[in-house]
């Protein structure tokens, strides 16, 4: 008798069973095992119609008009690593998720775990940090929650962070609206984030420095819908790199997503580590930035816009959206060759984001 595949057994479990008796690292990594947990568990016990389309901010209708409702925790380790922190962090990562709905966020909500013995110059300094982003992103934090764990149960500092923008009636986004065809963009170097992030729990010596790309792009993203109203889909690009959009794109699709290596940019010294430490830039962690999907006809404006906006300067057409390998991500060469763009399954920097 043959061996039931892995799909079969997912198949058979019953609504809210895994296949694993605990949570792993890797259920939080942003890859494969991320997705399983949140289908087969959250979206299949909570089922609702918002939740099943699986997108960075809800959008619920209301008489006044739609909202977008999203939340997010952050459990960086360190809490200060260069170019950031774990509070500009918390603001920026929760404006990004209402922001690539094509949502104006204006509200937010704060809540802090943390630690008994947690040093209070170091918590204001995350909170000072939280206002001097939110200012910047237009935000207000609004409403917020502290609670207090016992010494040695919390790694001193944890964030949950909610936001409220408003959605235009207008504005439709989303793979449905993707086609063959269509350019794929980013707005700057990969692997930032979670090479400085490590270079700094690590104790890297860095031949040159290297900063957290961390940062709101609400401002840059009105900036590109602008002059590009025609963007088919966007998603910011964090825990699991630019390999879990790519996924996210193209999973259950029938058509596929290329991205030419060569066109990638890759800042040097995270290529240099990325290598050392055997770490892929674009399964790398990232905080500021955003692959977008857009018509062909308005490609070139969206780039512009892009790189006139201080957080896009190195922004790039990578690649297409293609009519074959259906449901796949593909890497293509300078020399034509291809790899599969694997959807990534284990974690490759823990305590990123």
């Amino acid at each position: 008798m043959s061996k039931p595949s892995e799909d079969t057994l997912i198949a058979e479990r019953p609504v809210g069973a895994s296949r694993y008796d605990t949570v792993r690292l890797s259920h939080g990594s942003g890859g494969k095992l991320t997705l399983e947990l949140i289908e087969e568990l959250f979206v299949a016990t909570f089922s609702n119609e918002p939740l099943k389309e699986l997108t960075d901010a809800a959008i619920l209708h209301n008489p006044g008009g739609r909202i977008a409702f999203a939340t997010d925790s952050h459990t960086v380790k360190p809490a200060f690593f260069p170019g950031g922190d774990i509070g500009r962090l918390a603001v920026a990562g929760t404006v990004n998720d209402l922001a690539v709905m094509g949502a104006t966020p204006l509200y937010m909500s704060a809540a802090f775990l943390l630690e008994e013995g947690y040093d209070m110059d170091e918590l204001a300094r995350v909170v000072r940090s939280m206002k001097v982003t939110a200012d910047e992103a237009g935000v207000s934090i609004v409403a917020g929650d502290t609670k207090v764990l016992e010494r040695g149960h919390g790694d001193g500092i944890f964030i949950n962070t909610t936001g409220i923008g408003f959605l235009p009636d207008d504005v439709q986004m989303g793979v449905a609206f993707v086609r063959p065809g269509d350019k794929v963009l980013v707005n700057g170097t990969l692997g930032d984030h979670g090479i400085a992030v490590m270079s700094r729990r690590e104790g890297l010596d860095l031949a040159v420095d290297l900063t957290s790309d961390v940062a709101p792009l609400n401002g840059l993203i009105a900036a590109v819908r602008a002059v590009a109203p025609n963007v088919r889909f966007m998603r910011d690009v964090t825990r699991g790199g630019l390999a879990a959009v790519a996924n996210e794109v193209v999973h259950r699709q029938a058509f596929g997503l290329r991205v030419f290596d060569v066109a990638v940019p890759v800042n040097e010294i995270v290529e240099e580590y990325s290598e050392m430490l055997g770490i892929d830039p674009l399964l790398a962690a990232n905080e500021g930035k955003v692959m977008m999907i857009v018509a062909p006809d308005e490609a070139e404006a969206a780039l512009g816009a892009m790189k006139a906006h201080p957080f896009g300067r190195e922004a790039a057409i990578i690649g297409d959206i293609v009519v074959k390998p259906e449901g796949v991500a593909l890497v293509e060469t300078a020399y034509g060759s291809r790899r599969v763009l694997e959807m990534p399954i284990e974690e490759q920097l823990p305590r990123i984001c």
